[in-house]
Formats: C-alpha cells, structure tokens, sequence
C-alpha cells in the first residue's frame, strides 16, 4: 500500500515537472518572438533585407561559381586544335565548356587571322561582359549593408524621443523605466547592425571572387595570344 502511494505521488510530480517545463519552453519561445517584435516598426524592412541579403548571397554564389569555374585542360585542348589548323573543333571545345572562360576563348578564335590588337581588344570587351553578368545586383548587397544598419540606427533614435517624450508627460524619470524601453530600441539596431554585417560580408567575397577570375582571364588571352603567334607546326601542340 506504501510502494504504490510512494508509486501514484512520483508519477505525479514526474508529471508535473513536465508540464512546468514544456510550460517555461513556450513562454521562452513566445518571449524571444515578443522580444524581437519589440524592435518597433524599423525591424519590419530589416527583415525584409535580411530574406532579401540570403537570397542574393544565394543566388549570385551559385551564378557567379557556375561562370567562374575553370577547365584546366580547356586551352590545351584548344592549343592542340588551333595547331593542328582544326578552329572549327577549337571553338567547339570553347562553346561547350558553358563558363566565361569558354565563352572569352571563343571570342578570340572567332577573330583569329586579324591584328593581335584587335583579338586581345575583343577578348577583354567579352571579360568586361562576363565580369559586368557577375555583378549584377552586387551593388544591392553594398546598398544594404550601408541601409540596414541605417535603418536600425533611425528605429533606435525614434524609439528614444518616444521615450523622453512619455517622459516629459509622465515625469517619471525612474532608472527602469528608461532603461526599460531603451533596450526594447536598441532591438532594431543589434539587428540592422547584424543584416549589414552579412550583406558586407557577401558582397567583399564575391568581390574577391571576380578578381580571381579576372586575374585568371588576363593569363588565359595572353596564353591564347601565344598560341595563335607560334609557328603552325603540328608537333608543337604544347
């Protein structure tokens, strides 16, 4: 009779534990939803930015990766072509590699037989082109990450002046009070700050890889233009 009251009374507080503690999981969760929300109307467009940031990191990693991506064999190949005298299987080669470097390499051998000025001049208008598709909305990352924490800054400020303005009718100067609603605005800063911060950060990397690939691009014209300047002899295919 003892063991089965000693029994019925811990599965009761094995009971009640539980529910004390999925009770304080929900409140925690439900109050990091209302802490977040307490950041003010500001918080709204940097969460706004903030889908908008992912979704350009996404987009220009995977376009920008795909352009850039380097076939080493891919002037060999072309250099055995070009001295063999076969430029049709050359601009084959360079058309189906799908990347800027393909597409720059067939630039050249389509005006192979004019001035080497002239082909190193239409290789760097196609680099600047391929370049120019990399960039497309890069300048959208720089403006967010100067906007962003911009905008936290203002929510900031603007939830400040409602401060002392609540203060000036009230005249309650208490220490919780202001401090209170200070870092409830303080919110919308952390989290501009936090939105420009990855958009900096994704817009210096892909930075870093466009100048990569540019640098890469100088060596393959001036790789190309020493192809096309050797002597046609088939047994030099190096």
């Amino acid at each position: 009779m003892f063991s089965t009251i000693l029994l019925q009374t811990d599965t009761i507080a094995k009971a009640s534990t539980n529910t004390v503690i999925e009770g304080i999981a929900k409140n925690e969760e439900m109050n990091l939803f209302s802490f977040l929300m307490k950041g003010g109307a500001f918080l709204i467009p940097i969460v706004i930015l903030l889908f908008y940031t992912i979704y350009l990191i996404f987009e220009r990693y995977l376009s920008i990766k795909k352009a850039t991506k380097q076939d080493s064999h891919l002037i060999k190949d072309i250099s055995i072509q070009l001295n063999s005298g076969n430029i049709n299987a050359a601009l084959s080669l360079a058309e189906r590699s799908n990347t800027a470097s393909g597409n720059i390499l067939r630039e050249g051998i389509l005006t192979i037989g004019r001035p080497i000025s002239e082909i190193e001049s239409n290789m760097e208008r196609a680099a600047n082109i391929e370049i120019g598709e990399m960039e497309k909305r890069m300048g959208h990352l720089g403006l967010i990450a100067g906007i962003a924490p911009t905008l936290g800054f203002v929510g900031t400020i603007s939830g400040v002046i409602k401060i002392f303005y609540s203060i000036s009718q009230t005249e309650d100067i208490s220490i919780g009070n202001i401090s209170g609603g200070l870092y409830e605005k303080m919110i919308s800063s952390g989290a501009g700050l936090v939105v420009g911060i990855i958009a900096y950060a994704g817009y210096h990397l892909f930075n870093g890889m466009i100048d990569n690939f540019s640098l890469n691009v100088q060596k393959q014209i001036l790789e190309f233009v020493s192809i096309i300047q050797r002597p046609n002899d088939g047994s030099k295919t190096k």
